[in-house]
C-alpha cells in the first residue's frame, strides 16, 4: 500500500504542469447562457461543468490536438476540435435544441453527478460491450472498486453473485431505469434470471455506501443503477457469436429500425447461452429477449420495454468439502439427472417523460414483473410425517419413509409505479420522487414422484404460504450552489413497509405474521471545488433496513427483530489532469443492530439470524487512471478496510446433549470482508483497431464465519485475465470485432465462496463445509458483426 501511494505521488509530482487554458461560454440558439453543461476533453481525464453564467474552463492543458464534447439534456451534443500550442484558447459553444427528447432524462432523479458528495463509478456502453462475453453482470463489474465476485459453477455463468465493501446482494439496491430489481422478500437479485441482460444496457452507475435515495430495497453497501439502451436514430443490426471452454456458447442478435417518421423507434434482442460449467454437471441453459418501442418528440417520450429471461441450471449450491479441494475440485454431490433450478421472469415496463420547459420535467413509470419457477430435488429416506402424511401399512410391515422427488415452487407478481419531478435553475436542483410497489409471492411444494405413494395424490402439495408486501417511499433531493465552488446537498427519504405472511412452511410450521415499518433516511453533504480540476467532499447518511422473509420465517418463537440502521460517513478527493485521474474516498459505516448468522437455531433446528448491537466497516478506496503513452493506459483501484463486530456470541451444536454451547468474541472480523481488494487494467492499443488488455484482481483473505478462525477462511488469491480484440471496418459490414479472452491466465487455484457448519460430539469439534472452486485457465473467443 505504501509503495503504491509513493508511486502515485511520484507520478503526480513528475508530470509537467502547463499553463495553457481552454475556456469558453455555452449558450443556446437564442443567446441564453446554459449552466450545467458537461464538457469532456477527449484523450484526457479532464471533465468540467459550465457554471451559472455558462462559463467553463480546462486548466493546465498540455500541448496537443483535442476534441471537446459538450452535452446537455434537451440539446444536441456538440464537438469541436482545438489545438493547444502555448497560449490560452477560447472556444465557445452554441447548442441547438434537440428535435427529440433525450431518454437520459428518465434516470437523472437517481443518479449522482460530479458535485454529489458520494463515492460512485460510471461504466459506459463501450466498456460494457468489451467485457460482455456471456458471463453474468457481476463479472462485468469486477474491476470496479471494492467488488468481489463469485460463481457456483466456477465460470461466471449460471448462479453468480458479488459483494461490495463486503456486503452481499441482499444489501445492495439495484434499479433498472429507476424500477426496483431486488426481490421484495429476500432482498436479493438473481442475475441468472436475466441472461445476457448486459446486451441491452447503455450504462451503469455504482454508488458505494448508502448512496442517494432510490426506489426499492435499502442500500447497506451500494446502489447499482442500470440504464437500458438509448434511442437509436439510425437503423442497425448486430450479430454476436461466442464459443469457449466448458462448451460455452453464446449467440446474440440485435436490430433496430432507427427513427421512423422522426417519432418512432423499435429495438429487439434475442439471446441464448449454454455452458457445461467447471463444476461437475453445473450446466446452464439460458434464453432471453428484449423488445422496446418508443414515441418521442421535443416535449414527450413514451417508451415501452418488454423482456423475459428463462434459466435452467443444474444445482451446484452445495460446494466442495474442504478435504476434497485437492483431489476433487469439480466434485458435485448432486447426481439426480434433473436436480435443476428452472425459472422464468417476464418484465413489462412503460415510461413517460414530459418536459414542461428547460427547468422542469416529469418522469412516470409503471411496471409489472411476473416470475414462476421451481427447483427439483431427489430426496431419499424421507419420513412421511415430515410431509404431513401417515405411515403406510403394507401386509405386516409399517412403512415410515420413502424415496421421493419434489419441487419447491415460487409464483410471484411485482407491480407498481415510480415518479420524479426535477426542477433546475442556475444554482439550484430539486428532485421530488417516489414509488409505490406491491409484491405477492406464492411459495409451495409438491411431490411429483415417490417410491411409496399410496397415501398421496399425484402432485401432492405438502405446504403453501403467501407473502404480500407493500413498499412505498417518497424522497426529496436538493443541490444548491452557494457560490460556484461550494455545493450543498440534502436528501430526505420516507419509506413505509407493510409485510404479511400467511400459511404453512415446508417444515409444517404456521408462519402467519405481519410487520409494519416506517423509516426516515436523511442524507446531507457538501462538495468544494478546490480548483477547476480538484474536488473534495464530505457526506453523512442514515439508512434503515427491514428484515427479510427468511429472518421472519425462521425466527424463534419469542424473537423480536430490531430493524438494522446504518450511519454512513464518506469523505473524498478527486483530481483530474491531462494524463492522470485520481479518486480517494474514506468511509466509516457504523451499523446498529446488524443481522448476522451466529449459529443459533430455532425450535425446529433451522438457523436464524440475530441482531448484533455494534459493528462497523471502515476503509479507504483509491482509484486512478494513468495515460502512460498515447497508446497505453493503466487503470487501477485499491481498497483497504477494517470490518469488525464489537461483541458477538456464537452458538455451536452439541450432538451429545442436543443443546447449543456458546463462545464469546470481541472485535471479531465480519465474514466475507477482505482487508484488501485491488484491481488493475493495463490496456495497449498496439496498432489501429487492435487492443490488448491485462486485467488483474487481488482479493485478500476472507473468513467464512464471524469467528476470525484461520481454519475457516478463504485464502487470498491473485487472478489475471487477458483480452485481445481487433476491430475491422469494411464497406459491407460497418464493424467486425474479433476477440479472445484468456481467463485465469496463470491458472490460479482459488475459491471465492464457502459455508461451514460446526458441531461437537465425543468432546471433539467437527465441521461440515462446502467451498466454491473457480475454473483454471479457460478461453472465450468470438466475433461481433455490426451492420
Amino acid at each position: 500500500m505504501k509503495k503504491l501511494s509513493l508511486l502515485l505521488i511520484m507520478l503526480i509530482l513528475g508530470m509537467q504542469i502547463y499553463a495553457q487554458k481552454i475556456n469558453g461560454i455555452i449558450t443556446n440558439e437564442t443567446g441564453e447562457k446554459l449552466p450545467g453543461v458537461t464538457l469532456k476533453l477527449e484523450g484526457t481525464y479532464l471533465i468540467t461543468v459550465s457554471d451559472k453564467e455558462g462559463y467553463f474552463s480546462f486548466n493546465n492543458v498540455s500541448a496537443g490536438n483535442y476534441k471537446i464534447e459538450a452535452s446537455y439534456i434537451g440539446y444536441e451534443t456538440a464537438k469541436k476540435e482545438v489545438s493547444v500550442s502555448g497560449k490560452d484558447i477560447q472556444v465557445d459553444f452554441m447548442l441547438k435544441v434537440s428535435d427529440i427528447m433525450a431518454d437520459e432524462v428518465v434516470i437523472t432523479a437517481l443518479r449522482a453527478d460530479l458535485k454529489t458528495p458520494i463515492a460512485f463509478t460510471n461504466i459506459e456502453k463501450e466498456d460494457i460491450e468489451k467485457k460482455n462475453t456471456g458471463r453474468d453482470i457481476p463479472y462485468l463489474l469486477d474491476m470496479t472498486p471494492s467488488v468481489v465476485v463469485t460463481s457456483d459453477a466456477g465460470t461466471g455463468i449460471g448462479y453468480t453473485s458479488m459483494r461490495i465493501r463486503g456486503t452481499d446482494m441482499t444489501r445492495i439496491n439495484v434499479t433498472l431505469d429507476g424500477i426496483p430489481l431486488n426481490d421484495s422478500e429476500s432482498h436479493g437479485v438473481w442475475w441468472v434470471n436475466m441472461p445476457d441482460f448486459a446486451s441491452s444496457v447503455n450504462n451503469i452507475q455504482i454508488q458505494r455506501g448508502a448512496g442517494t435515495s432510490t426506489n426499492g430495497a435499502a442500500a447497506f453497501g451500494a446502489n447499482i443503477n442500470f440504464v437500458t439502451n438509448n434511442l437509436n436514430k439510425d437503423a442497425y443490426a448486430d450479430v454476436n457469436w461466442t464459443y469457449g471452454s466448458f462448451n460455452t456458447r453464446k449467440a446474440t442478435y440485435k436490430a433496430g429500425t432507427g427513427l421512423l417518421g422522426n417519432h418512432f423507434t423499435f429495438d429487439a434482442r434475442l439471446s441464448k447461452i449454454h455452458s457445461d460449467g467447471f463444476i461437475d454437471r453445473a450446466k446452464s441453459d439460458l434464453e432471453s429477449y428484449f423488445v422496446s418501442g418508443a414515441y418521442v418528440d421535443k416535449k414527450n417520450l413514451l417508451k415501452i420495454n418488454v423482456f423475459r429471461g428463462t434459466e435452467e441450471t443444474y444445482q451446484a449450491w452445495y460446494g466442495v468439502p474442504k478435504d476434497s479441494l485437492v483431489s476433487g475440485r469439480t466434485y458435485n454431490p448432486y447426481s439426480y439427472e434433473k436436480e435443476v433450478d428452472h425459472y422464468t421472469q417476464k418484465h413489462y415496463q412503460m415510461f413517460y417523460t414530459h418536459t414542461f420547459n428547460k427547468n422542469l420535467n416529469l418522469n412516470i413509470a409503471l411496471h409489472h414483473t411476473k416470475g414462476e419457477g421451481y427447483y427439483e430435488q431427489f430426496k431419499d429416506k424421507q419420513k412421511f410425517e415430515k410431509y404431513g402424511l401417515d405411515a403406510l401399512l403394507i401386509g405386516n410391515d409399517t412403512i415410515n419413509e420413502t424415496n421421493l422427488i419434489r419441487r419447491k415452487w415460487l409464483d410471484n407478481n411485482f407491480t407498481g409505479g415510480i415518479y420524479s419531478i426535477k426542477y433546475t435553475n442556475r444554482n439550484l436542483n430539486i428532485v421530488l420522487g417516489g414509488s409505490l410497489n406491491k409484491y405477492d409471492g406464492n411459495h409451495f411444494g409438491r411431490i411429483i414422484w415417490a417410491e411409496y405413494s399410496i397415501n398421496m395424490n399425484k402432485g401432492y402439495e405438502w405446504y403453501r404460504n403467501i407473502g404480500s408486501k407493500i413498499d412505498m417511499n417518497e424522497y426529496l433531493k436538493v443541490n444548491y450552489s452557494i457560490f460556484p465552488e461550494l455545493n450543498l446537498w440534502a436528501d430526505f427519504q420516507f419509506r413505509i413497509i407493510d409485510y404479511k405472511m400467511e400459511g404453512i412452511h415446508d417444515d409444517l410450521r404456521n408462519i402467519t405474521q405481519e410487520h409494519k415499518y416506517t423509516f426516515f433516511n436523511p442524507k446531507a453533504g457538501v462538495s468544494f471545488d478546490i480548483s477547476n480540476n480538484q474536488i473534495s467532499y464530505f457526506s453523512f447518511a442514515v439508512a434503515n433496513r427491514e428484515p427479510s422473509r427468511t429472518n421472519f420465517r425462521d425466527a424463534a418463537e419469542d424473537e423480536i427483530f430490531v430493524p438494522e440502521t446504518l450511519y454512513d460517513f464518506e469523505a473524498g478527493y478527486k483530481l483530474a489532469l491531462n494524463k492522470l485521474a485520481l479518486n480517494l474516498n474514506l468511509y466509516y459505516m457504523d451499523y446498529k443492530n446488524q443481522l448476522i448468522l451466529t449459529g443459533e437455531i430455532n425450535n425446529v433446528g433451522a438457523y436464524i439470524m440475530s441482531n448484533v448491537s455494534d459493528s462497523y466497516r471502515a476503509g479507504a478506496e483509491l482509484s486512478a487512471g494513468i495515460k502512460l503513452t498515447e497508446f497505453a493506459e493503466w487503470k487501477l483501484n485499491v481498497t483497504y478496510s477494517n470490518n469488525k463486530i464489537e461483541n458477538l456470541i456464537v452458538y455451536i451444536d452439541n450432538w451429545d446433549t442436543w443443546e447449543q454451547e456458546t463462545e464469546t468474541y470481541e472485535k471479531t472480523d465480519i465474514s466475507f470482508s477482505p482487508d484488501i481488494i485491488t484491481g488493475s487494467e493495463l490496456s495497449f492499443d498496439l496498432f489501429k483497431g487492435f487492443n490488448a488488455s491485462l486485467m488483474s484482481k487481488f482479493v485478500g483473505k476472507q473468513y467464512i464465519d464471524n469467528t476470525s478462525n484461520e481454519e475457516r477462511s478463504l485464502d487470498a488469491y491473485f487472478v489475471n485475465n487477458l483480452r485481445l480484440s481487433h476491430t475491422i471496418q469494411t464497406k459491407k459490414v460497418k464493424e467486425i470485432n474479433l476477440f479472445l479472452n484468456v481467463n485465469n491466465l496463470f491458472n490460479e487455484i482459488y475459491e471465492t465462496n464457502a459455508w461451514v457448519y460446526r458441531y461437537k460430539t465425543g468432546g471433539n469439534e467437527y465441521v461440515f463445509d462446502g467451498y466454491f472452486p473457480q475454473a483454471g485457465i479457460n478461453f472465450l473467443a468470438g466475433i461481433n458483426l455490426r451492420f
